[in-house]
């Protein structure tokens, strides 16, 4: 194809993703009030733990009720209608790779979407824990209202980086494969992955949330683990591809 072609082709594929994107958008608006029931759930326990007025949702112009309404229909848009524009990228980087290179692809995203989606899941049952232990630090003469946009922001960041975090292993077993790092450098650097969860675990959870810090640390040792086993995996039958090539060879 050529370059032109290549354009028609990227903004063919470019138009159905946004009319997915839309039409995901428009489902989610008509849930929008049950979900963000579910994500201000812990603000109403937090208000019923002291008194009915004193946390409550912070809207402090006129569209921001509608702004609010925008942004969860826009996030759950994008997840409704992730599998029409996963599929419009792939379908256009496709036919540029080898027989090889796609089916390592397809088994690194079959890995790496649905453990970024279970890390937002875990990420939605840690949240509420979160606000409720930071609720507590704020004094008893004192009121709690949590401006909608930063809250949003922070429910949202929350989710993502625990994503992120559970996607980390796959790029760990993607560097394996491209053979800048073995298994065995992988399981070496055990202490600095466990210091490293550890710490992560603490500044996505309260301090004095100690439960929620051990599962998730606990989950993501687990998953660097894993890692470094695949990747010791692939590392032993390349070495052993190697030796009966050499064998082959020598024999010839």
């Amino acid at each position: 194809m050529s370059l032109a072609q290549h354009l028609v082709e990227l903004r063919r594929r470019a138009i159905i993703g946004a009319i997915a994107l839309v039409i995901g958008m428009i489902i989610a608006a008509l849930i929008s009030n049950q979900i963000i029931d579910l994500l201000t759930e812990p603000i109403r326990i937090v208000s019923n733990s002291r008194a009915s007025d004193f946390a409550a949702l912070n809207f402090n112009t006129v569209t921001a009720g509608f702004d609010f309404h925008v942004r969860i229909a826009f996030a759950i848009g994008i997840i409704l209608s992730a599998p029409v524009w996963l599929w419009q990228i792939w379908a256009f980087i496709m036919p540029g790779l080898t027989r090889k290179e796609v089916r390592y692809t397809v088994g690194f995203l079959s890995a790496a979407i649905p453990l970024f989606f279970a890390g937002c899941a875990l990420g939605l049952c840690v949240m509420p824990h979160v606000i409720e232990v930071m609720a507590t630090f704020v004094p008893e003469q004192g009121a709690l209202f949590y401006q909608y946009d930063v809250y949003y922001d922070f429910v949202l960041k929350l989710l993502l980086v625990i994503g992120v975090a559970f996607v980390l292993p796959v790029f760990l077993v993607a560097l394996n494969f491209a053979g800048i790092i073995s298994g065995i450098a992988i399981l070496k650097g055990w202490r600095v992955a466990v210091l490293a969860a550890t710490i992560f675990a603490a500044i996505a959870t309260p301090a004095a949330d100690v439960l929620s810090m051990l599962m998730l640390g606990g989950i993501l040792i687990v998953l660097y683990i894993a890692a470094a086993a695949v990747s010791m995996l692939f590392d032993r039958r390349r070495s052993k591809r190697e030796e009966s090539f050499l064998s082959a060879d020598s024999s010839s």
